[in-house]
């Protein structure tokens, strides 16, 4: 409640600016929570303070951004960004090797995943720009559909709670826990149809090997 209630104070003076700062900010690695820093969008639109429609707007710019410019930070200056000091606290060896683990494994939809990993999000989106595989649309995909899920969800949670904090903050806490049920439904439901999809390839190949000359005319 006291990150919220500071988040509160500061964007019922600056309005949209102030929100769409902290969200870039976040984006960089700061440690301020993206999902309260939406929530409180919401809430001051609520109040009055703000259309809910243009915070929604904010909010997806404002993650993009931050986002994109992570993600361009490490395809321009590849493995020389990790000299630089504040990117080498958010990107350590630790983690930088955990990122290059997931990407072999689970490929591009790490990059959504990523979206609902706060402490990892900064060090994936760094990572995936240095290995210079992912071009920036196939980026921007995979991070807005992400962002589709998430920010509406916190602008207008905030929005309809602005009366009551304590029932939103309750709501927070239990949207949190089924965002990332969805997202590991979807993932399991997308595993599940990967490995069926080449089954069957393998399946059809085999077929094709073993057809006689006759059969293949």
């Amino acid at each position: 409640m006291d990150t919220l209630q500071i988040l509160l104070d500061y964007f019922t003076g600056y309005g949209y600016q102030a929100v769409f700062i902290v969200l870039l900010v976040s984006g960089f690695g700061v440690p301020i929570p993206e999902d309260i820093t939406l929530v409180a969008g919401g809430v001051i639109s609520g109040l009055g303070h703000t259309n809910v429609h243009m915070m929604f707007l904010v909010g997806m710019v404002g993650v993009l951004l931050g986002d994109g410019v992570m993600f361009a930070i490490g395809r321009i200056y590849g493995e020389r960004v990790l000299q630089f000091r504040p990117i080498a606290r958010i990107l350590t060896p630790e983690r930088f090797a955990g990122v290059q683990e997931k990407f072999s494994r689970y490929g591009h939809w790490v990059l959504f995943v990523a979206r609902f990993l706060p402490g990892l999000r900064s060090p994936i989106f760094i990572t995936a720009g240095m290995t210079r595989r992912v071009p920036y649309w196939r980026f921007l995909l995979m991070d807005g559909f992400a962002a589709l899920i998430s920010v509406p969800v916190w602008v207008y949670l905030g929005y309809f709670g602005a009366a009551n904090l304590d029932w939103l903050m309750t709501w927070v806490h239990r949207g949190q826990s089924g965002i990332l049920i969805v997202i590991a439904i979807l993932l399991l439901t997308s595993y599940m149809l990967y490995r069926r999809r080449k089954k069957c390839a393998v399946a059809a190949s085999g077929d094709a090997v073993n057809q006689t000359p006759d059969e293949r005319r």
